[in-house]
């Protein structure tokens, strides 16, 4: 082999070993975002994506006031991200009431001092037809989607005036970017579409107060949130079916949203704003057949 074959063979093995030990490090450990003396939100924090982003959020070193309408569950939540309770607090509400937003940002004063970080992302899921959808359900879906972002996102950001910036991120859809025949949703997608519009105009408004805003659009994720409208039996038998539906070849969990999202409130991403980025395993970058 000549100098330039052991050269080349050299680099090939050691590019071999690095991508080894990267997978298995990528395998072991997530990646760990610092935010110390940070304030954050989380609407929708008792369970699967919220949860999952409030407790790495005080992993990271952040103190952290959790919303969602059972207390019970929030309560459970609670201990589960932090035994001590010293960097959680709870509030009991419905988002789409105003007040409800108030309340969060209220608490997350008194607790903690301010508020740093939105995790905007409480929201309802329910596939139905689009002919069978009544007034009352429409308005459930943007009362609790839209409004309830739009508001939340607005009591925030007052609060972060006072800290001189701060980030929202926002759970959207790719419902709201691509209709999906296998679950019709018509209403549910309106209402994240609009999400997704707050977010570009939200962007422009706020960026001069240094406060940023993004959203996240998931694919499917495995979270409880099919069992509001599932039977247990009927979870296991259908969400296996939709692993083939991401180019990547399974569905998402809790955690792969979590980090985007948390990436996003980081200084990390300081000059994104106005961004819907879709964490969907590669569904809108097109299909198989």
């Amino acid at each position: 082999m000549s100098g330039i074959d052991d050269v080349h063979g050299t680099s090939i093995a050691v590019g071999v070993i690095l991508f080894h030990s990267f997978e298995e490090s990528n395998m072991n450990h997530s990646f760990s975002f610092d935010f110390t003396s940070r304030v954050a939100i989380v609407t929708g924090g008792g369970s699967g994506i919220g949860k999952e982003v409030a407790a790495r959020l005080v992993k990271g070193g952040a103190r952290v006031v959790i919303g969602g309408r059972d207390e019970a569950k929030l309560r459970e939540a609670a201990a589960q991200i932090d035994a001590s309770g010293a960097n959680v607090r709870i509030h009991a509400g419905d988002i789409a009431l105003p007040a409800t937003a108030t309340a969060l940002v209220d608490l997350a004063t008194e607790a903690f001092g301010g508020v740093d970080i939105l995790i905007n992302n409480a929201g309802i899921f329910r596939p139905k037809a689009f002919l069978d959808v009544t007034e009352t359900e429409y308005d459930g879906f943007l009362d609790t989607i839209l409004k309830g972002k739009f508001f939340m996102a607005q009591a925030a950001a007052k609060a972060m005036l006072k800290r001189g910036g701060g980030a929202i991120v926002q759970t959207g859809s790719l419902w709201a970017l691509q209709a999906i025949g296998a679950t019709p949703s018509a209403a549910y997608s309106a209402a994240n579409a609009g999400v997704h519009a707050l977010t570009r105009n939200l962007a422009i408004e706020l960026a001069s107060s240094n406060i940023r805003i993004n959203t996240v659009a998931p694919g499917v994720v495995e979270t409880p949130v099919y069992r509001t409208f599932m039977t247990e039996e009927e979870v296991s038998r259908t969400l296996p079916g939709f692993n083939a539906f991401h180019p990547l070849g399974r569905n998402g969990q809790p955690a792969d949203v979590a980090e985007a999202m948390l990436f996003l409130a980081s200084p990390h991403a300081s000059w994104i704003t106005g961004t819907v980025l879709p964490v969907d395993g590669g569904v809108m970058a097109g299909r198989h057949a």
